[in-house]
């Protein structure tokens, strides 16, 4: 493939529309006749419904009508809403009705919804709805949640450990046994969510003469959501569009089928009125998934010079009430603790565990950030016990280059076996030191200390399985005008999709960026899809892009070919022309060929010309492609206040061929923003009965712009043999291995008061707390 487009580093065409305030979001769109949802949610953690008196309500100026779950349509009224990644491993699948019926068992459940002309009176009816409770006994902590005599988060539950897996592989107990040196660590990350700029939203309307129902959704998945919604309403899956449009940020929660998408279409088609729903930032933070808690008891075995032997450990999982991704998340961690490293052998049992919260799902990483801390943090402890410095522990432990492919042992969460595909780690970390200047930073440290202040670095490396199947769908055509259109069941919520497979499309077709009409996220458009979740669209929608487009390409040149009279190998394409390179290089436009291609009315086409110049192509990877990268964090700490800022941050990261360098550098940046915020800032409390405390931006913190520095970013290409394209996934990455960089640089900072770190977020307060405990104010002010 040439360098035309491919590689280059092209503007977002999603820009111009969305700068200009020209973005068609889901509350942008305005329907005839439409009315307004406001949901009734359970203040309590746990509690019996006994009765639902919505008669005051019902009766408010402009309410329509008020729902529970015994008026919405059956199979909805008591079909739990399908689990999409089930396992075995899960011993009382669990996942949460449209609306509940007896019991609540999360704040902010839905019980009823009360449908109105304006969303005021929508709300100011919900609270007029009287809800009669039998307040239960509640699971706030998934550490008591395993206690014997412990509260259940179900009241039919025997117990609240839904699933119990281990994972492991060589000799771990010769492994301790053999060992120079063993190391423990304990560690906690903390819950927190994906807090997309845009909330959720859902609008639906039904067409009675073609008994067709259409659902806008700020979603990810918009085939995977018409699958769930026709099994809950009992349709034929063609009577549903589904259309995802401008989606204002996704990170993962917006990849789940909610009880709102379900009751919304449902309400349009009780009312035959188009009904909406926006869900506000306080219902985001009591019903939206979220992720985490994770409490990790961690052991390794290393030699006297360092290098693994074995890891073993427990990891402690909080579920929330509900299972709704299956144990996906807490499995992706316990895979992903190896790392980049040689670990000879491992086990790890994973605990799954309800409790009475929101449900928790992936947000961005998915378990990995975690288990990427847990690792890291074994790596710190054992440079700091050992006197090495941490990055020579790292080097010691790669995986090298000619290793690959590498098989870890494990198997993945796409069951096949965990092999990294490719990779060279030991130059990503090299890269990425010789950008932050990691060889000169000790005399940094050393006058920056002089002066009075404490400064700090730390790395964090990993690798991450992106690009996961089952497949994605990419249709082109080259239409009468000589536009090309594309139609994909990939989904934008800000990534650069439609960007990126332009430059693939034009790339092959050959034809200008600027000619290409793209459909993205529209179940009318093309038969399958899957949507945007696991870094996987570069690698399955970008891979279809190309056999879509070789397949087109090779239409036009033989037809081209026919037409100008000329051989298939003297056929060049391109700016949208089929152009002959002898004789005098005739030429023909795209437009003309397409409307060829359409044949004449009564008359056969010609031997060997197929129908239109169009092809779909459904790409299916044989396993995830494996990226991987090295993050570096300069901080400096304030040891009076515990303010941590964060200087320099410098990421080498390796996704594969990169498809646009301008766009993964945007995805590093605010994955980079996002691992910030999960390090120092954000962190989802609730109290011992499982009542949220931080349910606005006063208490639960994201980073500001000033919080997050331009990133230095180099590009480490390993190419990736497993796919067309080379590519690997980078939504993620910049997130995963954040907080482990953050937090070693703070104690690297701290380092001569002797404190140590393992939780995330690190707020100010622990930061103080811990340096009091060290006796460090008294040594500054005796000094």
């Amino acid at each position: 493939m040439g360098a035309k487009h491919f590689g280059a580093r092209v503007k977002r065409l999603e820009d111009p529309a969305l700068l200009s305030g020209r973005g068609r979001f889901v509350d942008d769109l305005k329907l005839p006749g439409l009315l307004h949802a406001c949901f009734v949610r359970s203040p309590h953690a746990h509690a019996m419904v006994r009765d639902i008196d919505s008669g005051a309500a019902t009766a408010m100026p402009g309410v329509h009508t008020v729902l529970t779950a015994n008026d919405l349509p059956e199979p909805m009224r008591r079909m739990p809403i399908p689990m999409l990644t089930p396992n075995p491993a899960i011993a009382t699948p669990r996942t949460q009705t449209a609306l509940a019926g007896d019991e609540v068992c999360y704040v902010g459940q839905p019980i009823a919804v009360v449908i109105a002309d304006s969303r005021y009176l929508a709300e100011d009816a919900a609270a007029a709805v009287v809800v009669d409770y039998d307040v239960l006994a509640a699971v706030g902590d998934c550490r008591v949640g395993i206690r014997d005599g412990a509260p259940r988060a179900h009241s039919d539950l025997a117990s609240n450990v839904i699933a119990r897996f281990p994972l492991a592989y060589g000799d771990v107990d010769a492994a301790f046994t053999n060992a120079a040196h063993v190391f423990e660590e304990v560690l906690w990350q903390h819950r927190g969510g994906g807090m997309a700029l845009e909330t959720r939203a859902v609008l639906a309307s039904h067409d009675p003469v073609a008994d067709t129902l259409t659902v806008w959704s700020g979603t990810q998945t918009p085939h995977l959501g018409r699958g769930t919604l026709a099994d809950l309403l009992d349709r034929n899956l063609e009577s549903i569009r589904m259309i995802a449009p401008d989606v204002g940020g996704g990170f993962g929660p917006k990849a789940i089928f909610y009880p709102e998408e379900a009751v919304i279409p449902a309400t349009a088609l009780k009312l035959g009125r188009p009904v909406k729903w926006i869900e506000d930032r306080r219902e985001h933070f009591l019903s939206a998934t979220q992720e985490r808690d994770q409490y990790w008891d961690m052991a390794i075995a290393v030699d006297a010079g360092g290098k693994i032997l074995g890891v073993r450990g427990r990891m402690l999982h909080d579920s929330g009430a509900f299972v709704p991704w299956g144990v996906i998340m807490p499995y992706i961690a316990a895979v992903t603790v190896p790392g980049p490293y040689v670990v000879p052998a491992y086990h790890l049992e994973t605990v799954v565990v309800l409790t009475n919260k929101v449900p928790t799902t992936p947000v961005r990483g998915a378990g990995r950030p975690q288990a990427v801390f847990a690792m890291e943090r074994l790596l710190d402890r054992v440079a700091r016990e050992l006197s090495l410095d941490r990055a020579e522990v790292r080097r010691r432990n790669f995986i090298q280059p000619e290793q690959m492919p590498y098989a870890v042992g494990l198997l993945f969460r796409d069951g096949k076996p965990l092999i990294y595909d490719s990779g060279d780690y030991p130059k990503g970390q090299d890269e990425a030191l010789r950008l932050a200047g990691y060889e000169g930073f000790r005399e940094r440290q050393r006058v920056a200390l002089e002066q009075g202040r404490l400064i700090g670095i730390g790395i964090g490396n990993y690798v991450e399985g992106t690009g996961l199947g089952p497949f994605e769908g990419v249709t082109v055509r080259v239409l009468p005008s000589g536009k090309v259109a594309v139609a994909t069941g990939a989904t934008n919520q800000g990534q650069g999709t439609r960007t990126t497979l332009s430059q693939i499309v034009a790339e092959q077709v050959g034809c200008r960026i600027e000619d290409i009409v793209m459909t993205i996220g529209d179940t009318g458009a093309i038969a399958q899809g899957v949507g945007a979740f696991a870094s996987r669209q570069a690698v399955n929608a970008g891979c279809s892009a190309q056999l879509a487009g070789e397949a087109v390409r090779k239409q036009i040149i033989a037809l081209a070919a026919r037409t100008l009279g000329v051989n298939e190998d003297d056929i060049d394409l391109e700016d949208g022309k089929a152009v002959a390179t002898t004789g005098n290089k005739p030429m023909v436009p795209f437009g003309e060929l397409a409307r060829l291609a359409q044949g004449i009315p009564g008359v056969s086409l010609p031997a060997g010309q197929a129908a239109g110049l169009e092809h779909t192509a459904y790409y299916t990877p044989p396993q995830a492609a494996y990226c991987s990268g090295t993050h570096v964090a300069e901080v400096e700490v304030d040891h009076m206040t515990g303010g941590v800022k964060v200087l320099n941050y410098t990421v080498a990261h390796d996704s594969g061929r990169v498809i646009n360098p301008l766009i993964v550098d945007g995805q590093v940046q605010g994955g980079v923003a996002h691992g910030i915020g999960n390090a120092l800032l954000e962190w989802m409390q609730y109290d011992d009965n499982a009542q949220p405390l931080t349910t606005t931006f006063a208490d639960y913190l994201l980073p500001m712009a000033t919080d997050v520095p331009t990133c230095a970013i180099a590009h480490v290409e390993t190419v990736n043999p497993l796919n067309p394209l080379g590519v690997k996934g980078a939504g993620e990455g910049g997130t995963i291995p954040a907080p482990a960089a953050i937090i070693a640089a703070i104690e690297d900072a701290l380092s001569p008061f002797n404190v140590h770190f393992a939780e995330t977020p690190l707020t100010p307060e622990r930061i103080v707390a811990a340096l009091r405990a060290a006796g460090a104010y008294e040594r500054l002010f005796a000094a």
